[in-house]
């Protein structure tokens, strides 16, 4: 299994086309020292070190705990690291045998280890990696030989033709799927902390979250032999028990009190429902006590919890609804924030957000850091969706034995989202990442049944899933009243549509230049310029200048440090584009960087690229050193951008006129419906405030410029009732789409499509939970031909835009998925 330093580029060899060409018998040498062992028959990591100083071909060997074993024979590197780093190949091992023993010394480790090692290729490139094997020397015995028939390591290969082995794995997996953790009892919570009556489905899944949490079995996959641990899936055997999985994923569905569960759990240990001590676990705490001689680092009963800055409206509201007063001690860790750990160790709860903990990621005196805290809750856990980014491994480097992933969309491009939530939930051997795509990510990838029944059984072992319809589309499951979606397809004025049309045309012009010439990927900055200012034109006119050319680069690889205009308004588009991530991480950027090459990343991220040896520019290849980059210009300050005189006083657009009609019929039927207006653009937020008021409705705004305490200030502003009570929210799909609760309004109006449907379910969802008394409406308006219309059509095919189209460079395959989108969104 191969691995590298650097996760920012993913391999061509990784896409469902990738097939087994064979293996070659190598030897692992250097293995007097390293403290990592294995065993016979046990599926070993190969990890790429392009920075090692004494061999930049250097290719480490790691077992399952990630401890070096040894390293590839310094020949066999040389000819598979080019194969490697330029993705022409993807490589896994195994190691067939026990190590032998010195008869006169067992105790001494061998000097070298034979192990298989299976080369993966995409049909394209088979013909390079055979060349390259013959001038190393190196021997590839492939399926159809007869040496791969007596190989005994099928389990890495898993090939179709070696059906019995793939078979004995999926047993291993059916059986864990069975297991029978779900027959837990329901729990009551404590009565002097929480003072609700839970629903019956919340007592059921506080019974499964305390439960978890008391587990002092082995760990899924694991199994004990001869007084040794053995982890089924790959054969490593240890001496040392595996601490028990004291957490999972709890991913019921958006709207069934996730959170008021959770809060009982955190009651129900601080009121000594749960002992603390669970089993033989005397030695391991004797162990942590002795690591940690600062007694101010033991977490004691205190909680973190980290969630999008939206979502501590939603933890506060709760508590104060939920809980008896002063019962439950919270402090934000947010803004202005104490550096004293045992400052915060006085709380029951510790309120953080994920750019807080990535922002103090690199800080070595970070109290969040030190702490080792009683549990960590992950809130909206799908945030961390990418494993390379800095937020990730901020969440996956906390200290706690309890650690929960909490999200109603634990998969929402793809199901590699799930390999961050393994990773931070330690789940071995799914925690590592040659390890999850060989048992789960391989097979679902190339269609095989047996890739889907594994990841069944696999979130069966360790999550617990419920939505709120029953499976024959019955009553809800907590009553809630019925919501339904229409699409309002919305005509724009004759001079709309001539504005539109020109704009399309000279857009569909652009991208055909780039598509004749295959040069989209080099112009990403380009492509994702142009369709951000369809969209926007869609909206309103006012928010896009007339002509699409000014806005871009005469040349794709125009030098932006040479064109200050230039790199003023590739800022803007960060800015415009609500929806923008870096394409390397998939996280909107914390500090932006433009390259020279008009490309735009997180500063980490491009900075990592920059440690490997003759970096590139991930998108257009071009070289890349720090001189060619350039801290984007930090946005206007929010008054400024208000009184922009560009969004304001402008001709009502037939969209707008459109959601006023929709705002006007529903006051006629009663003037203190609420509703919930959802834009990705910040300013078409602004544009909307001057008519809406001018209509005589109460408007309030929520975005993501606005500080934790100004939100929370808001969503209780606009859930307020009475004459002069506000009844529109305008708020911003990514600060408002996820964790709060909007059930005071009944109305939800989508201004725009989003590429992922995911994310706008989670909007409608903030409406439509528990709560909710009133039947929910939500339109998205849509203007009829359009380039919203074609995104439509691409949600409909469930393409994975948020990880194919615009988004990283990636496979073949990837690149062909975006073009494709790329014709249909454009109309060519």
């Amino acid at each position: 299994m191969s691995g590298s330093d650097s996760d920012s580029e993913p391999s061509t060899a990784d896409s469902s086309e990738a097939h087994l060409m064979g293996f070659i018998i190598a030897n692992i040498v250097g293995l007097r020292y390293y403290t990592g062992t294995v065993s016979g028959r046990e599926l070993v990591v190969l990890s790429r070190q392009p920075l090692n100083p004494y061999d930049s071909n250097a290719i480490a060997v790691l077992n399952m705990r990630q401890a070096q074993v040894g390293h590839l024979e310094r020949s066999v590197a040389a000819t598979l690291a080019p194969l490697l780093d330029s993705h022409f190949a993807l490589a896994e091992a195994i190691v067939p045998k026990p190590p032998g023993r010195n008869p006169k010394n067992p105790n001494a480790k061998p000097y070298r280890l034979p192990c298989q090692i299976h080369l993966f290729a995409r049909p394209e490139a088979e013909e390079i990696v055979r060349v390259a094997l013959e001038e190393g020397g190196l021997q590839l015995i492939q399926p159809n030989d007869h040496e791969f028939g007596l190989s005994q390591a099928n389990i890495v290969a898993e090939d179709k033709n070696k059906k019995e082995k793939k078979r004995d794995l999926d047993k291993i997996f059916a059986l864990v799927g069975n297991d029978e953790r779900g027959k837990v009892s329901p729990m009551e919570p404590p009565k002097d902390v929480i003072v609700s009556e839970l629903f019956q489905h919340q007592k059921e899944g506080l019974g499964w979250l305390f439960s978890r949490e008391k587990l002092c079995d082995l760990p899924p996959f694991w199994e004990e032999k001869d007084g040794a641990y053995v982890n089924v899936l790959t054969n490593y055997t240890t001496q040392e028990q595996p601490q028990p999985l004291k957490g999972g994923i709890f991913a019921d569905d958006m709207g069934l009190g996730k959170t008021l569960t959770l809060l009982s759990l955190i009651a129900t240990t601080k009121t000594g429902g749960e002992s603390s001590v669970v089993g033989d676990r005397n030695s391991s705490k004797k162990k942590r006590k002795r690591t940690n001689e600062d007694a101010g680092v033991s977490g004691s009963k205190v909680t973190l919890v980290v969630c999008p800055p939206s979502v501590f409206s939603s933890w506060i509201t709760q508590l104060e609804e939920h809980t008896q007063p002063g019962s439950l001690k919270v402090y934000l860790y947010h803004g202005d924030r104490t550096k004293d750990k045992r400052q915060l160790l006085k709380f029951d709860i510790v309120l953080t957000t994920y750019s807080t903990l990535s922002t103090e990621f690199s800080c070595p005196n970070s109290p969040i850091k030190e702490i080792e805290w009683y549990r960590v809750i992950l809130d909206e856990a799908h945030v961390i969706k990418n494993s390379a980014a800095q937020q990730t491994k901020a969440v996956v480097a906390l200290k706690s034995e309890r650690r929960w992933v909490v999200t109603g969309t634990p998969i929402q491009n793809s199901s590699f989202d799930l390999f961050s939530l393994m990773l931070f939930l330690r789940f071995q051997p799914f925690s590592i990442k040659s390890y999850w795509q060989s048992l789960i990510q391989r097979p679902l990838a190339q269609g095989s049944a047996s890739g889907l029944s594994r990841l069944q059984a696999l979130l069966g072992a360790i999550s617990l899933r419920r939505t709120k319809d029953v499976p024959d589309g019955g009553e809800s499951l907590v009553g809630l009243p019925p919501k339904t979606v229409e699409t309002c397809l919305v005509e724009l004025s004759a001079e709309e549509r001539e504005c539109y049309d020109k704009m399309e045309s000279e857009a569909q012009s652009t991208v055909r230049e780039f598509l004749d010439s295959d040069t989209v990927l080099r112009n990403y900055s380009t492509v994702l310029h142009i369709i951000l200012r369809l969209r926007q034109i869609c909206d309103d006119v006012a928010l896009c200048p007339p002509d699409i050319k000014s806005l871009l680069p005469s040349n794709a690889l125009e030098d932006v440090s040479n064109n200050p205009v230039l790199l003023k308004k590739l800022a803007s588009l960060i800015e415009d584009g609500d929806d923008f991530d870096c394409p390397i991480c998939l996280s909107p950027p914390i500090k932006t960087i433009i390259t020279r090459c008009t490309h735009i990343f997180c500063q980490t991220c491009i900075l990592k690229v920059l440690k490997n040896p003759n970096s590139r520019c991930p998108i257009c290849r071009q070289a890349l050193s720090k001189a060619d980059l350039f801290l984007a210009p930090d946005p206007p300050p929010p008054d400024e951008v208000e009184s922009n005189p560009s969004v304001n006083n402008q001709t009502i657009s037939s969209k707008v006129a459109t959601l006023l009609k929709f705002l006007q019929e529903s006051k006629k039927q009663d003037q203190f419906m609420k509703s919930v207006v959802f834009s990705q653009f910040r300013k078409m937020l602004l544009l909307l405030e001057a008519p809406l008021k001018a209509a005589g409705f109460g408007v309030l705004r929520l975005d993501g410029t606005m500080t934790a305490k100004k939100r929370l200030e808001v969503i209780k502003e606009f859930s307020r009732t009475g004459p002069r009570a506000p009844t529109i929210l305008l708020a911003s799909l990514k600060a408002a789409g996820t964790g709060i609760n909007l059930t005071a309004a009944s109305r939800v109006y989508l201004m725009e499509p989003w590429w992922n449907p995911g994310v706008e379910e989670q909007a409608m969802d903030r409406v439509h939970r528990i709560g909710q008394q009133q039947e929910v409406k939500v339109v998205r308006l849509i203007v009829r031909n359009s380039i919203e219309e074609r995104i439509l059509e691409l949600q409909k095919k469930k393409m994975k835009l948020a990880s194919g189209a615009f988004r990283r460079q990636g496979t073949d395959e990837q690149k062909r998925m975006r073009i494709e989108d790329l014709r249909v969104m454009m109309g060519l």
